[in-house]
């Protein structure tokens, strides 16, 4: 992929601007704000976002293997983050971690950001184009993931806060996003008037702002820098092991070039705000579950040039 070392200046200038005037922001407004722009994104902002991209995505191609490396990348995380819980309470027995410390290890090494995050990144270095590729990793595979076996793991793990509430299968019915996909795929054809297409590509784009906005908003209200070795661990298994070792399983099965590149950067996103969701419905151990996302959010930037580097051909 050309001119990488460009590619990667715009995005994290888009990146940093966005979650920097966030993190602003959110130190200076109520604390509400975050709450119903976090809202207003999921029930307007991304719905519309996903139909103006469709529009241009290519769906054509094997674009079925997207939500299937997802599911694979959430259970090869979950199993190596198990693995690694046996080792260390085999060889450290008196330093058991308590059960809710292990469902927040389980849950950020294997559901990641792939909506708010890995949507800007995707159309920042692969363009409008795949963007149905991001799509299908993250509706079918990361919001099932987070709101199916996530939810699972954290009532095994962790205790129910409050009583009543949606089931794991109403919270994936209800999104918003699932229904606009459904939509954008029927409507993708249908002719536009060209300011009606304009003005649509222009609310999606602004869209994909205030969702960087929106992350820097709640970043600057996680003030937690504690478990930084577990968070770690959970971090290297989600960023770095499972993107490596699938990114060349994928390959092998003839997805190659800005497709596998995709399907590469999704998984290598950082932990999904839906894992401080359940931590905090579940009580599980929210100062890991906080660390793994400030420190995942900023070593992103780290880890990019090495999936363009090894992917972006």
């Amino acid at each position: 992929m050309p001119n990488i070392g460009i590619q990667l200046l715009e995005l994290y200038f888009r990146l940093g601007g966005g979650i920097l005037l966030g993190w602003v922001l959110g130190r200076q407004l109520p604390k509400v704000v975050p709450t119903y722009l976090g809202k207003f994104l999921f029930w307007i902002g991304v719905p519309i976002g996903i139909v103006a991209f469709l529009r241009h995505a290519d769906l054509s191609g094997p674009i079925w293997i997207a939500p299937v490396a997802a599911w694979v990348a959430i259970l090869v995380g979950a199993g190596l983050a198990w693995f690694w819980m046996g080792r260390q309470a085999s060889q450290f027995p008196k330093k058991a971690w308590s059960k809710p410390t292990q469902g927040s290890f389980l849950l950020a090494s294997m559901v990641g950001n792939t909506g708010y995050l890995g949507y800007p990144v995707t159309l920042a270095l692969v363009g409008q184009q795949y963007f149905g590729w991001a799509l299908f990793y993250d509706l079918m595979g990361t919001t099932l993931g987070a709101y199916g076996l996530g939810v699972v793991l954290a009532a095994r793990f962790g205790i129910r806060v409050g009583k009543g509430g949606e089931t794991p299968l109403q919270a994936v019915l209800i999104n918003p996003a699932l229904w606009s996909f459904g939509f954008g795929l029927g409507f993708r054809n249908f002719p536009l008037p060209e300011p009606a297409e304009q003005l649509l590509q222009i609310i999606a784009w602004s869209g994909v702002v205030l969702a960087l906005v929106l992350i820097g908003m709640r970043l600057s209200q996680l003030s937690s820098w504690g478990s930084l070795p577990s968070a770690s661990v959970s971090l290297g298994i989600k960023m770095l092991l499972v993107p490596l070792v699938l990114g060349g399983g994928v390959g092998l099965l003839g997805v190659s070039g800005p497709p596998h590149l995709v399907i590469v950067l999704q998984m290598a996103m950082p932990p999904a705000f839906a894992t401080l969701i359940l931590a905090e419905a579940y009580n599980l151990d929210r100062d890991l579950t906080v660390t793994a996302l400030v420190v995942g959010t900023i070593g992103l930037l780290l880890t990019l040039p090495v999936w363009l580097v090894l992917f972006g051909r």
